[in-house]
């Protein structure tokens, strides 16, 4: 089952100048068990916006540049050669960006997106869930508290 993870704003907000602008413990901590143990797939500047691998995930790079390359990942030039990549794994994850989550709406089975409950400047953004193809399963609301400035909520879709 493809799974696209994301958090984002109330108007789809992911990040600016590839970088995140929340910062919430809880929902790093739920990305990490979510998907420790799978393939994670992403662009380039999704990649290189970590200071290192994550560890315990099989990375998956989508680049258009044929040169690049990075110690302990795979790089790919597409997204049909990404999903090709990570046929072994019986939950991959598309974790980004906006580009990239663009392509995989189309393929996704399921969506893990926490919705961050405010608005923000951004320059990327995670594309609207279309309804009409998407059912809202889950939601679990967390509220502001002392290590996150924003509330947020859990919601996982799954494709109709």
């Amino acid at each position: 089952m493809i799974t696209m993870i994301a958090a984002a704003g109330e108007n789809n907000e992911l990040g600016l100048n590839n970088m995140l602008v929340w910062h919430l413990p809880d929902d790093f901590r739920r990305f990490k068990q979510l998907t420790t143990g799978h393939h994670i797939i992403m662009g380039r500047k999704t990649f290189e916006s970590f200071p290192s691998p994550l560890p315990n995930r099989t990375h998956i790079v989508i680049s258009r540049n044929k040169d690049f390359n990075s110690d302990g990942i795979r790089v790919v030039h597409s997204i049909e050669e990404a999903l090709e990549s990570s046929k072994p794994d019986p939950q991959p994850f598309i974790i980004g960006g906006g580009e990239i989550y663009e392509q995989g709406m189309a393929v996704a089975k399921k969506i893990e997106l926490t919705r961050v409950h405010g608005t923000f400047d951004a320059d990327t953004f995670f594309p609207d869930i279309p309804e009409s193809h998407w059912e809202l399963a889950e939601e679990h609301y967390h509220p502001i508290d002392d290590r996150h400035d924003y509330a947020f909520t859990y919601e996982t879709w799954i494709r109709r």
